[in-house]
């Protein structure tokens, strides 16, 4: 494969990125737990969180996506890549600005966590360091979108393939979503951190992170969807059942991921009921890609199957090739998204967030998501990826399949008991709690649980290391070059708007004006929310 040596970089960075991050979160499972004798250094205990959001929400995600979206391009489109120095200089920016952040975290400084959190602001290195990170990830958007269009020029006519329509897709997202927090950190926190100012518009602030905040989770998931679409169908041996379904799953992600942030700010007293009430119903929305995806899914899965010679109604399940790591993954992220997306549900209602808010309930609905059922997709995507990278057979399938069990189970492990204790009211972003106070002792055998889940986690997140470093070594093996899934509608031509994604994305950009536009507007000028900034401080 063409830019090999890109790509590799990008992934390398990643999961070096990811297994320090996991480490980081078992040892803050493990402090705040009955199994550590005393309470935890809060100050230490906050410097860790926000290493170990910042890397996973930022960093981690956005280089798997860089990474993929490089090696479909060169492979879908089967070209070279167009502006590969513009790619590394993209690398680099979010190197730079990973090391910037991750450093002011250790520093002490700037413990406000990846949402930030104003009035708290922190150095202002933590800051620009984010920034870059951002810019370094428009350069891989913008070259995804010029890569797209090149070849189009070049083959008019053509159906754009669906690795790569999902793909530019996803860059779109990313370039519009990330808008919120630029404007943010530009804005309203770095004059702050600068010292240029002293007071800060909070409600403005968070109004303005959760336009980044909610379709960021589709930014991270879309890569794990376009494995479904396009790697999946073909590891399993069978076709896909509709590329134009995948195409339509991309566009209505791309449109209605965006426009729903609000519903995280359900307790926020600056925004009104009604916009409160439009983004649920936005929020609902985005079911409808999420059951498409799993319906074709399955449809394909089930032609595999009975082209493997399974028969009866249920027969063709286990004729598909279990062995192979890509259908272990797929089938732990489907349960895991389940489980997320139903929890979902009660985050997304206006009256029932009221039961959960800033409880665990959250951090384990998050976690499912992501740290779950996408990235879980992740180490297959990377498994799949690897022998076409490095020249080299992958390195025991049964052990990449070892270390995918082991991940399932840690996040469950870790997740259901934080589920559990969000009902009975634990709050969230505590370095620790009393447990022989009655009121918390209940809680104390469950939180006990998802820490030693927390050291499964890291059994796999170590294993999965092991297992592509020993993959980059050895015998040589040409494994060709990486193909996608054909789909029974091959031949079949698409409509024009599903062959761009022009029109998807100026509805996104129109949708969310009309959901952000008016209270963003109302926020700004009557500015009912500024209030003294709260820097910072490393205690003597």
């Amino acid at each position: 494969m063409a830019s090999r040596r890109l790509v590799l970089a990008h992934f390398w960075l990643a999961f070096a990125t990811f297994a320090g991050s996991v480490a980081l979160g078992t040892w803050q499972m493990w402090a705040r737990s009955p199994l550590q004798s005393g309470p935890a250094d809060a100050e230490l205990y906050y410097r860790s969180v926000t290493a170990h959001g910042t890397a996973l929400a930022y960093v981690f995600p956005t280089l798997i996506a860089m990474g993929f979206g490089y090696a479909v391009c060169v492979s879908a489109l089967d070209r070279t890549l167009r502006g590969e120095k513009f790619a590394w200089a993209g690398f680099v920016l979010v190197l730079v600005g990973a090391l910037m952040s991750l450093l002011a975290a250790a520093a002490g400084n700037s413990s406000v966590l990846y949402t930030f959190y104003p009035p708290l602001t922190g150095s202002p290195f933590y800051y620009l360091g984010v920034v870059l990170a951002v810019v370094g990830s428009w350069f891989w958007a913008a070259l995804m979108v010029y890569n797209m269009r090149a070849w189009k020029q070049e083959h008019p006519g053509e159906k754009v393939p669906l690795a790569v329509f999902g793909t530019v897709a996803n860059a779109l997202l990313w370039i519009w979503t990330s808008v919120g927090a630029a404007l943010e950190l530009l804005f309203l926190i770095l004059p702050v951190a600068f010292g240029w100012k002293s007071t800060i518009d909070a409600g403005l602030a968070r109004t303005l992170f959760s336009w980044t905040l909610h379709a960021i989770v589709y930014f991270w998931l879309l890569p794990a969807y376009i494995a479904f679409y396009t790697l999946v169908p073909r590891a399993a041996g069978g076709r896909l059942y509709s590329d134009r379904m995948g195409r339509v799953a991309f566009a209505l992600i791309l449109v209605l991921a965006m426009p729903i942030g609000i519903h995280h700010l359900f307790a926020d007293p600056h925004i009104g009921t009604g916009f409160k009430f439009m983004h649920t119903v936005f929020t609902a929305g985005v079911v409808i890609p999420t059951l498409l995806t799993i319906a074709g899914l399955t449809a394909s899965l089930e032609i595999a199957g009975r082209l493997r010679g399974g028969g009866g109604l249920l027969g063709w399940v286990a004729a598909l090739p279990w062995e192979r790591p890509i259908m272990l993954a797929t089938v732990f992220s489907l349960l895991m998204l389940g489980l997320g997306g139903a929890g979902g549900l009660i985050n997304m209602s206006y009256t029932l967030d009221s039961t959960i808010h800033n409880t665990q309930w959250i951090t384990g609905h998050f976690h499912l998501i992501f740290a779950g059922s996408v990235v879980i997709m992740y180490f297959a995507i990377a498994y799949e990826l690897w022998p076409h990278l490095t020249g080299h057979p992958l390195r025991s399938a049964k052990l990449a399949c070892l270390q995918l069990w082991l991940w399932f189970i840690g996040m469950l492990v870790v997740t259901l008991p934080w589920h559990v204790v969000g009902l009975m009211g634990q709050p969230r972003r505590m370095a620790y709690y009393d447990y022989s106070n009655q009121a918390l002792a209940a809680e104390g055998p469950l939180v006990s649980v998802s820490a030693i889940g927390g050291f499964i986690l890291l059994l796999s997140a170590v294993l999965l290391i092991v297992i592509l470093l020993r993959s980059q070594r050895g015998e040589k093996a040409e494994a060709g070059p990486l193909t996608y899934a054909r789909a029974l509608d091959d031949r079949s031509p698409v409509p024009r708007t599903l062959n761009g994604l022009g029109v998807w994305f100026g509805l996104m950009v129109a949708l969310t004006l009309v959901n952000y536009g008016y209270p963003i507007a109302q926020i700004f000028f009557h500015q009912h929310n500024t209030v003294p900034a709260q820097t910072v401080r490393i205690s003597p």
